[in-house]
């Protein structure tokens, strides 16, 4: 009796230290599926036009301390925002192809995690705004976080006009980053908004002509059941997309030719994809105009960084 209950006891531990063994391997890829959650390849272009809203509406010295915590706050509200928005559609995330494997719809994170997960991102991130930064900053993020929460995202559902909607909290970033460095919103910061504002419109209808069978077995409405040719939709795309190079265009604290210039020459390549969207409605098309947008936007706040005075 006595070596069987030794062997059992040695079965037992060599399966507890199995046990716990797989708990530790798993660690790596729960933090990978919570990091995967906030979205960072959006937080990076969040992260991004907030920091251009700060340096253009900084006046002399550039506060790096002020900045960093504006982008620390705006980081956290932007990822709660993520996963909360994945939380409350991870329904219809399994129901397509480019989104079945997330977290949420593949089972690898529960719901209830998600969403305590995303709550408090989001109010820690609200309130180190309004704690470190300033209650404009933190007032900007929360209605960024609500008005997308509970305007856009159900509007994808219902209407193709969630795309127009769901780009005023889209450039909002912008306008988090002025308040962050203390400047009142002017007529700068409208025009800065007014550039990302515009920029959506190329960047998430060639997503939408991308994936538009996908966003269908989904029951999303991103583009109008009328344009099955996508005639209406590569038209929109290319109006916004003179919109967007013509506001580019306007004086921006004063700067002269050099600057127009340097809104021209991405402008015109941006159009260049347009134009070869508008002659060939192929999901290659719409991938290189999305990609080229991600080229243009950086390249367009640079230009206005530089011209700062």
């Amino acid at each position: 009796m006595i070596p069987t209950n030794r062997a059992k006891t040695g079965n037992m531990a060599t399966s507890s230290i199995r046990a716990n063994s797989a708990d530790l391997s798993t660690v790596p890829s729960r933090l990978r599926d919570y990091y995967t959650l906030t979205k960072p390849e959006v937080n990076l272009l969040i992260l991004m036009t907030t920091s251009a809203g700060y340096y253009l509406a900084s006046r002399g010295t550039l506060r790096i301390g002020g900045l960093i915590s504006t982008l620390v706050g705006t980081l956290l509200v932007a990822s709660g925002t993520a996963t909360l928005n994945q939380w409350s559609e991870r329904v219809w995330d399994g129901q397509m192809r480019r989104t079945a494997l997330r977290p949420l719809p593949s089972g690898r994170v529960s719901s209830r995690e998600a969403l305590i997960f995303g709550t408090l991102l989001s109010v820690a991130g609200g309130l180190y705004l309004a704690i470190a930064v300033n209650y404009l900053s933190a007032l900007l993020a929360i209605s960024t976080l609500l008005s997308y929460l509970f305007i856009y995202t159900p509007l994808k559902r219902k209407t193709p006009l969630c795309t127009m909607i769901g780009a005023i909290p889209g450039a909002m970033p912008t306008l988090i980053g002025w308040a962050g460095a203390g400047a009142p919103i002017n007529r700068q910061a409208l025009l800065l908004f007014g550039v990302l504002f515009l920029w959506q419109f190329p960047h998430f209808l060639a997503i939408a002509l991308m994936y538009r069978d996908d966003y269908s077995r989904a029951g999303y409405h991103m583009l109008p059941a009328f344009d099955r040719d996508s005639h209406f939709t590569r038209g929109e795309i290319l109006l916004f997309t003179l919109a967007l190079i013509a506001i580019t265009m306007l004086p921006f604290s004063g700067a002269g030719t050099f600057y127009f210039v340097g809104m021209l020459l991405p402008g015109l390549f941006l159009l260049y994809y347009v134009v070869k969207l508008m002659s060939s409605a192929s999901k290659i098309s719409a991938s290189r105009l999305l990609h080229a947008s991600v080229l243009y936007l950086p390249v367009v706040l640079i230009v206005m960084m530089f011209y700062r005075h």
